[in-house]
């Protein structure tokens, strides 16, 4: 099962795949309209934590079974390719 902390870092990392995806001179047009297309309503770093603080502060909210579904903090990600260098 994803955890919230989780989810949040992979929400806010494949956002930041979109955007450089988005910049990449490199790739097709069409994929790099496409990236463009899909951050018009892909949520921003801050939407998500702001999400996660709502969750976490509120005991009132019909979350059901599922429980919260981001966190407003998460370890960030490092690729190893970045890592390495």
């Amino acid at each position: 099962m994803t955890m919230p902390d989780e989810r949040s870092r992979a929400v806010v990392q494949t956002r930041d795949f979109l955007v450089n995806l988005s910049r990449d001179s490199g790739v097709p047009e069409k994929v790099r309209n496409d990236a463009k297309f899909l951050l018009r309503h892909f949520p921003s770093r801050d939407d998500v934590i702001l999400a996660g603080r709502i969750e976490e502060q509120s005991e009132t909210l019909p979350l059901g079974a599922m429980g919260p579904v981001f966190s407003s903090t998460f370890k960030e990600f490092v690729p190893a390719s970045v890592s390495q260098k």
